[in-house]
């Protein structure tokens, strides 16, 4: 099934919970509501003729202009062999997208991911925490306006730059 497809079974099963099919680069996408994400995951997952088994991957990504993180989640069926991508709009302030972990187990880490380097929660997740910074680290360096500290527990954070580091 082509992208025009999958997005009509999700329009017909979900209406304007899903939005236009947006072409891409390399596939096309699909805006979806964060109330609904985990119901069209589920449906994606399990709907004969779709069935995308496959949680490629999950990526976030920072607009503060438009004052909003999106979650893109990658998805590919190797049984139709199709792919599509979801994308999913948090307000940045309070960013806050329903897990699909249960939909997908892979998803758990990537949430992870996501939450320890952009701060989206991830509402239902079963161990949302850091998972590559430690703990106690103040902000989210993939936000576009992440300031680093100066030092972590007296680590000077501070160093030269790669690009005029001279080479021996």
């Amino acid at each position: 099934m082509d992208s025009t497809g999958i997005h009509a079974a999700l329009r017909g099963r979900f209406d304007t919970a899903v939005g236009e099919l947006a072409p891409g680069p390399f596939e096309a996408s699909i805006e979806v509501d964060a109330s609904v994400i985990e119901a069209v995951c589920t449906f994606l997952r399990d709907e004969e003729g779709l069935e995308f088994a496959n949680l490629s991957n999950l990526s976030g990504a920072d607009y503060p202009e438009l004052e909003r993180i999106q979650a893109v989640y990658s998805l590919f069926s190797y049984k139709q062999r199709h792919s599509i991508t979801l994308r999913v709009n948090a307000d940045r302030a309070a960013p806050v997208i329903p897990t699909v972990e249960a939909v997908w187990p892979a998803a758990n880490w990537l949430e992870r991911e996501i939450f320890d380097l952009l701060g989206v929660e991830f509402s239902g997740h079963c161990d949302l925490r850091r998972i590559l910074l430690p703990e106690d680290w103040v902000g989210y360096p993939l936000r576009k306006d992440y300031e680093e500290q100066p030092d972590y527990h007296g680590i000077s954070t501070v160093r030269e730059s790669l690009l005029t580091m001279k080479r021996d």
